[in-house]
């Protein structure tokens, strides 16, 4: 499969992740073409540590791991919705969802 198309416009792109059971949104996280590539061949959601700058295999230190169901791009093909099975919690900070913090 050829990843180009996804980085045409920058090396890193958005990817979103989903839990296939519930739809509920887990987290944010930035892909590049070698975490893309090894999400592909392993199953498992792989990313692009920003602060890091380094590659990450999702739950490989905390066994909250991500396994992947379906890949989808956008219209556009510059942002990822990763929808996973689960297993734990998806946030660092020990909860379910990064998306906790209720603004309105």
């Amino acid at each position: 499969m050829d990843l180009d198309k996804y980085f045409v416009k920058a090396e890193l792109i958005p990817a979103v992740i989903q839990e296939k059971s519930t739809g509920e949104v887990l987290m944010l996280a930035y892909m590049n073409r070698e975490s893309l590539q090894k999400t592909l061949e392993t199953g498992y959601t792989w990313f692009w540590s920003r602060s890091r700058q380094e590659l990450w295999n999702k739950g490989a230190t905390s066994g909250h791991l991500q396994k992947v169901v379906e890949i989808f791009a956008d219209c556009d093909d510059d942002t990822l919705l990763v929808t996973v099975e689960q297993t734990g919690a998806a946030c660092h900070t020990g909860s379910h969802s990064c998306f906790f913090k209720k603004i309105k």
